[in-house]
């Protein structure tokens, strides 16, 4: 059974950068797409392809239209981890962020950017 378990969340100034990882046990992530989600406060969370996705190729990624240019998705196939390099964060961005594959969820990590 596939599970992932986020990190890398904290707080952060605008400005500032963190790194998200996901890690996975029970499947190999090669053979998946995987999607980065977000839930801002009060806020459902993000549908479709969520805020950044990657093809199980690595030949498609997609990014939503906030956060072009700043964000970054990878996956490191030796570790079966995938993360979501964030940079220039401001505090749009605070939200429990989750990885998703196939029809597994994470149970999110937590970016707050405030001064």
């Amino acid at each position: 059974q596939l599970q992932l378990v986020e990190s890398g969340g904290g707080l952060v100034q605008p400005g500032g950068s963190l790194r998200l990882s996901c890690v996975a046990s029970g499947r190999n992530l090669d053979d998946y797409d995987i999607g980065w989600f977000r839930r801002a406060p009060g806020k459902e969370r993000e549908r479709g392809e969520g805020v950044s996705c990657i093809s199980s190729d690595d030949d498609y990624t997609f990014y939503t239209d906030s956060v072009k240019g700043r964000f970054t998705i990878s996956r490191d196939a030796d570790k079966n981890m995938v993360y979501l390099q964030m940079t220039s964060l401001i505090p749009e961005d605070t939200a429990v962020y989750y990885c998703k594959v196939s029809d597994s969820w994470g149970q999110g990590t937590q970016v707050t950017v405030s001064s």
